[in-house]
């Protein structure tokens, strides 16, 4: 299922086979929150744009349009026209976002639709049910999302929950995959570890998920509160103990040096709302770094977002035409840049994985980090320390 083809330090390529395809890693998950990606984007715009792996939210899709909706639609994949592999979060960073609607008990998460306030509730056994319904390739396990910020007497007790829960997702699971019933019965699971920054929580939990044998294994409560190097320690710690022969997941992470320095850390996959959002709002990422196309400077600009780029925005419209129609509210505008961005991301990963076959993924990251510091002149002068991020100077 998993195959690791190669390994330079930390990082990883792979192959992971699943019954709907086989993803090459590592990958960058295009997030399709309510099983489309804002911005007007289709699925066979993300088929162009060289998506492997499609994310969507088992919270929101739960609540609109309903997962029996979805699964009497014959399950997510047709719904959505998609025939690549769809991962669905458990509705676990919900718990964290939806703070002040929720209430956490063991025996799972009372909360109030953030729609309508309705009451609902969601545990673990209820969220295996949903995310079977939309029959997702991969699951992810519900779980707790503590603060970086909290206590550790609290993260330990969150973390201690997260294992039982994950021990009930994976009874049900199995439950789940063995009904006649069921649209896809080799529906994959993945365990998340938390922490919050805390080594001894982190180290533990990882030993710990890493015994039930799971699909795969994700990071889970960063990019929550705490700095990047807080952040890249935490995999410095967790990644060499989950399993080597097992995909590893960052949910909810990055930006373009995020990734690099995680790749380097052994990670496997990544999503992130950033290429999408920040596109609706004309910022975007180049080799070079990012520019923001409602700087006045772009208004007579007719070079592509970025040259020698393949997107469908920068193969045929200028940074003007584009930033005319951002300025003018025009939807086009929008899925232009997202296209861009998504593009953007799908190829890093590409390169990505082309360095790692190469065997020159360390000068790659040195190389490509230190390429994009080419900013906006209206923001502030920034350059990439390898070890500290970005900063100012």
């Amino acid at each position: 299922m998993y195959k690791l083809l190669k390994k330079e330090g930390m990082a990883k390529r792979a192959e992971f086979e699943t019954v709907h395809g086989t993803i090459q890693t590592p990958v960058f998950m295009n997030v399709a929150t309510v099983a489309a990606i804002k911005g007007a984007v289709s699925t066979e715009d993300l088929e162009q744009i060289d998506t492997q792996v499609v994310l969507s939210n088992t919270y929101h899709l739960h609540l609109r349009p309903g997962d029996d909706v979805i699964y009497k639609m014959g399950g997510l994949h047709k719904f959505m026209s998609c025939n690549k592999p769809i991962l669905t979060d458990s509705g676990g960073f919900q718990v964290f976002s939806l703070s002040e609607n929720r209430k956490i008990k063991e025996e799972g998460v009372y909360f109030r639709s953030h729609i309508d306030g309705h009451k609902l509730f969601m545990g673990p056994e209820e969220s295996m049910r949903i995310q079977s319904h939309i029959a997702s390739t991969i699951a992810m396990a519900f779980d707790e999302c503590p603060s970086a910020r909290a206590d550790h007497e609290y993260v330990k007790m969150s973390v201690d929950r997260t294992t039982r829960w994950l021990k009930r997702c994976q009874d049900e699971m199995n439950r789940l995959n063995s009904l006649p019933d069921t649209i896809n019965k080799n529906q994959l699971l993945f365990g998340i570890n938390q922490g919050a920054i805390f080594e001894d929580l982190r180290i533990e939990h990882a030993k710990r998920i890493s015994e039930m044998e799971l699909d795969g294994y994700a990071v889970g409560g960063l990019a929550v509160g705490e700095t990047h190097e807080e952040m890249y320690h935490v995999l410095d710690i967790v990644t060499e103990h989950l399993p080597e022969n097992k995909p590893t997941y960052l949910m909810g992470v990055g930006t373009p040096a995020n990734i690099l320095e995680a790749v380097d850390r052994g990670i496997d996959f990544f999503d992130c709302v950033y290429p999408s959002r920040n596109g609706r709002h004309g910022h975007l990422y180049t080799k070079r770094g990012h520019i923001n196309l409602m700087n006045a400077k772009y208004e007579l600009d007719d070079r592509p977002i970025e040259e020698g780029c393949n997107c469908p925005a920068c193969r045929r419209y200028s940074r003007g035409y584009i930033r005319h129609l951002l300025k003018a509210g025009e939807m086009l505008g929008m899925r232009l840049c997202v296209l861009h961005n998504l593009y953007f991301y799908n190829h890093l990963m590409e390169d990505i994985r082309n360095a790692l076959d190469a065997g020159c993924y360390k000068a790659f990251k040195k190389n490509t980090l230190n390429a994009m510091l080419e900013y906006d002149s209206e923001e502030p002068t920034e350059r990439y320390d390898i070890a500290k991020g970005w900063k100012k100077g």
